[in-house]
């Protein structure tokens, strides 16, 4: 009588051992596939003509080269203008807007568009150095900012411009933009 108990009970143990055995086998088969399978698969990285490098976003902060070529396009778009292509320019410099400084800056880029419409003013900027801060968020563009009415040239200044951004999770918004003052010649001779 206990040998058939025993019995049974090793039949049972066997079962079970066989079982685990298979789910083992299962297991490790799927574990094969799935690593060969992500081996293989091809990764998929943006990449945009004007890069020269490649770049990476982490939500540790942004690099300073990110920065410095995002500032660029961003000055270039907002501060290259003519009337014709107002509502575009409005358009684009707000898909690139912070929202919570959205409306300030619509506000801002509203009076720019109001007080341009209808003229044959047109402007053009020309960079001529960048410093960014990834830290502070923060950028400022010098250059050369020509105004045309027509094709005539009626004013070419050298002009400073400050761009203020927000960083969340992985994207890089525009917050602010204002011109500063020009820098003091003297003070940098010194």
């Amino acid at each position: 009588m206990f040998s058939d108990i025993s019995h049974a009970r090793q039949q049972s143990l066997l079962r079970q051992r066989n079982a685990f055995a298979i789910t083992s086998a299962c297991l490790g088969v799927a574990l094969v596939v799935a690593t060969t399978l992500a081996a293989t698969r091809d990764s998929e990285v943006v990449l945009l003509p004007t890069l020269t490098k490649r770049m990476t976003v982490s939500t540790a902060g942004i690099q300073a080269d990110y920065l410095e070529l995002v500032t660029r396009d961003t000055a270039l778009m907002l501060l290259n203008r003519s009337p014709e292509a107002l509502d575009y320019w409005m358009e684009e410099v707000l898909r690139l807007a912070d929202p919570a400084h959205f409306g300030q800056l619509k506000a801002e880029l509203v009076r720019i568009v109001e007080e341009q419409r209808g003229s044959d003013v047109t402007q053009a900027f020309v960079i001529k150095s960048m410093t960014v801060d990834p830290k502070a968020l923060t950028s400022e563009v010098s250059g050369t900012l020509k105004t045309f009415v027509g094709a005539q040239v009626i004013a070419s200044d050298e002009r400073r411009f400050r761009f203020s951004w927000t960083y969340r999770g992985l994207r890089l918004a525009l917050s602010g933009f204002a011109q500063l003052p020009p820098a003091d010649k003297n003070k940098e001779a010194k």
